[in-house]
């Protein structure tokens, strides 16, 4: 840092000092420092109470509680020189007790507040005047999970740093500001630097906490599903497996069909279900475009005797846009919901019986003559 010299249009340093050999003090200075100017943390802060101790069964201070023009409590504390190691959960400790607190308390906190430092005023008032509403009813203090952080210190050690980056990928608003006192002849400076997130990428890299997270909350949701579908699927197969040996030898997975073979390659026995739909099908795929279009055609052919067959009517589904074809018995269902679970699967594992008995020897009539053919391959995927 340096200071301007006008008359000499030249710039003189300034030398950094530390706390300790300057003689000041965490709480007789530092945070006086903050709760008579909290704008110098960068925004307009309302300090509702300095060494706060009202928890149940702790003995507990936190250095300053604040709201900010959102109302949500912000825990400060302040570390002089160093941090030490253990800040972040001291802080994480205060937050989570600062978490119950209701309006009505923190009305009552900052009157004790005003009165201990011989302010005047009406604690709803004066937060409704901060918060530039006509009434603290037209507000919500202290949402759920809407606190804040932030750790004031002239040096943080790597411990507290990583942490701080840590947490900020689960929503948690944490700040940490660098203050540094300052010299020249006899008088002081102090600089007050936010360094995490630095304040110009700030928007940046709660942005970036959001995708964190959306995609930890995506995950989690993602594993939830496929525990159901494993779950799901294995009770499909156990009731197939008391009507049919078709699925005798399969085993359920997490993806939203299985299937079984039909003595053709690439025509399976599928099954296929989601949150809308569950369904018994004819799925075909043999890799080729052309290849699976003549399955499909040569199947389409025979209509009317499949569906005397299966006993009933039957979705056929050339797909043109796509490689592969299907023919399908389907019905409205909710795999992830268990109340639909028991017809669901009645419906599905009937379907299937059925669907077997009435394809299995065209199929296999079917394929001799594919085998004897040639098609152009194709090079598109697919999946069920």
């Amino acid at each position: 840092m340096f200071r301007i010299d006008k008359d000499d249009n030249s710039i003189k340093p300034l030398k950094a000092r530390s706390f300790l050999e300057l003689g000041f003090k965490e709480r007789q200075n530092l945070q006086e420092w903050i709760a008579k100017y909290p704008s110098c943390l960068g925004e307009d802060l309302l300090i509702i109470q300095k060494e706060f101790a009202g928890f149940s069964d702790t003995q507990e201070r936190l250095d300053l509680l604040a709201l900010d023009k959102k109302g949500r409590l912000v825990i400060i504390e302040n570390k002089l020189d160093d941090t030490g190691k253990d800040v972040t959960w001291q802080a994480l400790k205060y937050a989570s007790y600062c978490a119950s607190l209701k309006t009505e308390s923190i009305c009552g906190i900052y009157q004790d507040h005003l009165t201990r430092t011989g302010q005047q005023g009406v604690a709803g008032e004066l937060i409704a005047d901060f918060l530039e509403v006509a009434d603290l009813s037209e507000v919500t203090l202290n949402r759920s999970v809407s606190q804040r952080i932030m750790l004031i210190a002239a040096n943080f050690r790597k411990e507290v740093t990583s942490t701080v980056l840590w947490l900020m990928n689960f929503k948690l608003q944490v700040q940490c500001f660098k203050v540094t006192p300052w010299s020249m002849a006899d008088d002081l400076f102090l600089n007050v630097e936010q360094i995490i997130p630095v304040k110009d990428t700030q928007d940046f890299v709660i942005g970036l906490a959001d995708k964190a997270q959306d995609e930890v909350q995506t995950s989690s949701a993602e594993a939830a599903r496929s525990a159901i579908r494993r779950e799901f699927w294995s009770e499909v197969i156990r009731v197939m497996q008391t009507k049919s040996r078709l699925y005798d030898n399969i085993s359920a997975g997490v993806a939203n069909w299985i299937g079984a073979g039909s003595g053709m390659r690439g025509v399976g026995f599928n099954f296929s279900a989601s949150g809308k739909y569950g369904r018994a099908e004819i799925y075909i795929d043999r890799g080729d475009h052309a290849e699976n279009k003549y399955v499909f055609d040569q199947l389409l052919a025979q209509r009317k005797s499949l569906e005397e067959a299966f006993e009933g009517s039957l979705v056929w589904e050339r797909l043109d846009h796509r490689r592969a074809c299907r023919i399908k018995c389907e019905t409205e269902a909710d795999m992830f919901e268990r109340n639909d679970w028991p017809s669901m699967i009645e419906f599905m594992t009937d379907a299937m019986v059925r669907i077997e008995k009435a394809f299995r020897e065209p199929l296999q009539k079917l394929n001799a003559d594919v085998r004897s053919r040639i098609f152009e391959p194709e090079s598109d995927g697919d999946t069920p």
